[in-house]
């Protein structure tokens, strides 16, 4: 089984490529999706997220209120860090049992769909990695459109990650979506036989 560590910055049309690679055939394990099932209501990611940042990061539904949060860990970093001590053990160990099953059953291409992969150093970890590549300034201006965000929270999550040129240094391989997204379907359709071949050709960190 090759397993494969895709990652970008916000606003680098990662959710898009993962999504085309399930689509052509790989097993995605969504690091963003995990995270959020992590501090649903009811359970103790939530909890210790309230205990340490205050009702007011609730919704008055009693949901984690991400934008209100978000506002607060990505302003300062040593919030961001006790943010990140809460949720990304969990994180952790949810992926590691989906990778565990996809390992059971048989599965030949996981792809590890996770924002932070260079920040936290977890390339090794991959066969492969992948990072989706998107000017700065474009990143920007798509998540102001698409999600309404302000420029300067956009700025704010974007210094909080790792920066581009860190980002290109630890990839194995890059698809370049500062395109249309015709052209980012075919970068992704050649991403994936790439993929496929060095799954045959019996590529593994194991």
């Amino acid at each position: 089984m090759l397993t494969v560590g895709l990652t970008g910055g916000i606003g680098s049309g990662k959710s898009a490529v993962s999504a085309e690679l399930a689509r052509l055939g790989a097993t995605v394990i969504d690091a963003d999706l995990i995270a959020r099932e992590v501090v649903e209501p009811g359970t103790e990611g939530l909890a210790e997220v309230v205990a340490e940042f205050g009702e007011g990061v609730l919704t008055p539904e009693g949901r984690l209120d991400r934008a209100r949060l978000g506002e607060i860990v990505f302003a300062d970093e040593d919030s961001l860090g006790r943010l990140n001590a809460i949720v990304h053990p969990r994180v952790g160990k949810r992926s590691t049992e989906l990778m565990e099953r996809a390992r059971a059953e048989g599965v030949r291409v996981v792809v590890y769909d996770v924002p932070l992969l260079v920040e936290n150093g977890l390339g090794p970890l991959y066969d492969v990695v992948v990072v989706v590549d998107t000017p700065d300034e474009a990143r920007v201006e798509r998540v102001a459109a698409d999600r309404g965000m302000p420029r300067e929270q956009v700025w704010a999550r974007i210094r909080a990650q790792a920066d581009r040129e860190s980002r290109l240094a630890a990839a194995d391989l890059v698809v370049d979506n500062s395109g249309t997204r015709e052209e980012l379907v075919a970068r992704v359709g050649e991403l994936w036989d790439a993929l496929v071949a060095r799954e045959r050709q019996g590529w593994s960190v194991a």
